[in-house]
Formats: C-alpha cells, sequence, structure tokens
C-alpha cells in the first residue's frame, strides 16, 4: 500500500497527515507539530526537523506531498512558511523521500472538484473521504491531510495513464 504524507508548512504549526491509499484511503497519523514562539527561531527550526523526522522514520511514506509556497500579502508570514519548508525538504531529502508540490488550486480541484472550494468546503471534504466523524483539528492538520488526499488522486491518475499507454 501506497502511504503518503501530506505537510502544511508552518514555524508556529506545522501540520501534518499521513494517509495509506486503500479504497476509501485511511488517516494513520495527523496534527501538529506546535513550537513556542518565545524561543529563537534556529530552536523552533530544530524542533521542527526532529519531529517531522521521527513521523518519517515511524511511517516511511513513498512521497511527502506539499503546497507551493503562494503568498503576497504578509512578507513576515512567507518567510516564515518558507523556513519551515525548508525544514520539510531537508528532512524528507535526507531519508530519500521524494517530495511533491502542488498549486493551492490543484490540491481544491483534486479533493472538492473545485478550483476555488471554501477552506469549509476543503475541510468537509477531507472528513468525508477519509470518513472521519469530525473535521480534522486544527486546521492545519485537515489542510496537510487535503495535500495528502491531493497526491493520492494525481497518483492514482498517473498510473492509469501508464498503464494505459503500455497497453495500447
Amino acid at each position: 500500500m501506497l502511504t503518503v504524507i501530506g505537510v502544511d508548512p508552518g514555524t508556529a504549526l506545522l501540520g501534518y497527515g499521513v494517509i495509506e491509499e486503500r479504497d476509501p484511503p485511511r488517516p494513520l497519523a495527523y496534527g501538529v507539530i506546535a513550537t513556542q514562539p518565545d524561543r529563537p527561531m534556529a530552536e523552533r527550526l530544530l524542533q521542527l526537523y526532529c519531529e517531522l523526522g521521527a513521523i518519517l522514520d515511524r511511517y516511511r511514506p513513498a512521497a511527502v506531498a506539499i503546497e507551493q509556497l503562494f503568498f503576497a500579502r504578509n512578507v513576515t508570514t512567507a518567510l516564515a512558511v518558507g523556513q519551515a519548508r525548508g525544514v520539510v525538504l531537508l528532512v524528507s531529502a535526507q531519508r530519500g523521500i521524494p517530495v511533491v508540490e502542488y498549486k493551492p488550486a490543484e490540491v481544491k480541484q483534486a479533493v472538492a472538484g473545485y478550483g476555488r472550494a471554501t477552506k469549509v468546503q476543503m475541510q468537509e471534504m477531507v472528513r468525508l473521504l477519509l470518513d472521519l466523524p469530525a473535521v480534522p483539528q486544527p486546521d492545519d492538520a485537515a489542510d496537510a491531510l487535503a495535500v495528502a488526499l491531493c497526491h493520492l488522486q494525481m497518483s492514482r491518475f498517473e498510473r492509469r495513464l501508464e498503464e494505459t499507454r503500455g497497453g495500447g
């Protein structure tokens, strides 16, 4: 079974969602890695590195899925997210796990069927697709699960394309 982890990067909260490809997909774990805002940034990044590394070591996913960085309004937030993304890329590369990036609209299209779906629509679709009793909390965990679901959808599509090309 293919296992994938979706990551919603942030330095205060880094969301993660580990999903196993089944029918329907099965969530293995999800949540957030929370860092203390009063700690130096270097310590917070180290915490993200260590805790995400432990999650990757435990579940050994075939891929790490992450949204492409898309910020225009808040430079400080964009820098913090960029630093967290760097940690995700580093810890994944050290373990030989490929990182796949998706645009926010691609994630929305794959999960909700509409590239401009609202946050509430996305959270409800994550709940339904994973057969969960409630929307995953906090939002960062639900966002990470959405990215993981997107990757599973895209992987299935790519496999079917390869089968069609190989069989035709």
